[in-house]
């Protein structure tokens, strides 16, 4: 049994798939207004709720030349403009213990970053927050080493926990993704998500920039939904190649109506049998 997490109008774990999409990065206040609302209609005609995701800060860029976002203050006001113009729930990253209480007054989703994924404090700080937690299963744990990274959440009085699946590091620059671990974390007894995007990217394979395999994101997506997701996490841009982060493992936004066309088909299927 999974507990449902509800998060706004959007409900994890629940009969019909959710989704978690937007730029990797906010970019800038259009940008981000002009993709939630893209974003909100592709999903109304889904019929999929969905939680804008968009980050103020990528402290993990490969290179310290890399657009790293926005910032803290300039980022919270962007996506308090998104919840009330465009009426999204919202999802950033936090990296650090303090970025935790600022963020909780204005997010309704704070996600713990895959690197950052035993790093008890920020666990534990973003669990007492009161705000719903999405704890991304790091390139370097098994399925099952996400257990005690929940119990630390839990353990802080949060029961409003999604647990992302984002590829397995396998040698240099590349990530597997096991579809097995989809299957393990949800047997902890909350939703699990797949990040189609992250899971397609190819870490550091550029130098100064990691590189990505998008071509394989629907496939991908499509083995999660058939190994009974609750929701799909994907990084979409109008124009990826364009994108100041992550373009190459970019879902492209006019893409999206088609794979979410297949995957809720293949979501009734497997809810079904």
């Amino acid at each position: 049994m999974v507990t449902q997490v509800k998060v706004g109008d959007v409900v994890f774990g629940g009969p019909r798939l959710a989704l978690i999409a937007g730029p990797c990065v906010i970019e800038s206040r259009d940008s981000s207004l002009r993709h939630a609302e893209k974003l909100a209609e592709i999903a109304r005609r889904a019929q999929v709720g969905l939680v804008f995701k968009s980050s103020f800060d990528k402290a993990n860029r490969t290179s310290h030349e890399a657009f790293r976002g926005v910032g803290l203050e300039q980022g919270l006001e962007i996506l308090a403009a998104v919840k009330s113009q465009i009426g999204l729930p919202v999802l950033t990253d936090v990296h650090e213990p303090a970025q935790v209480a600022p963020c909780a007054q204005v997010v309704d989703v704070l996600q713990i970053p895959a690197l950052l994924s035993r790093q008890t404090d920020l666990v534990t700080a973003a669990a007492r927050s009161g705000a719903a937690v999405n704890l991304k299963k790091g390139q370097f744990l098994a399925p099952g080493d996400m257990q005690p990274v929940v119990a630390k959440a839990e353990s802080a009085g949060n029961r409003r926990l999604l647990v992302t699946e984002r590829g397995f590091c396998f040698g240099y620059n590349n990530l597997v993704s096991d579809m097995r671990s989809l299957v393990v974390m949800r047997r902890f007894g909350y939703p699990v998500v797949f990040d189609a995007t992250h899971s397609v990217q190819l870490p550091g394979a550029g130098g100064k920039h990691s590189l990505g395999q998008r071509e394989f994101i629907a496939p991908l997506a499509r083995a999660a939904a058939g190994a009974g997701i609750d929701a799909l996490f994907v990084e979409v841009h109008e124009d990826p190649d364009r994108a100041l982060s992550d373009g190459p493992n970019a879902c492209p936004l006019d893409q999206l109506p088609t794979l979410l066309a297949e995957l809720t088909k293949i979501h009734e299927v497997v809810r079904c049998a």
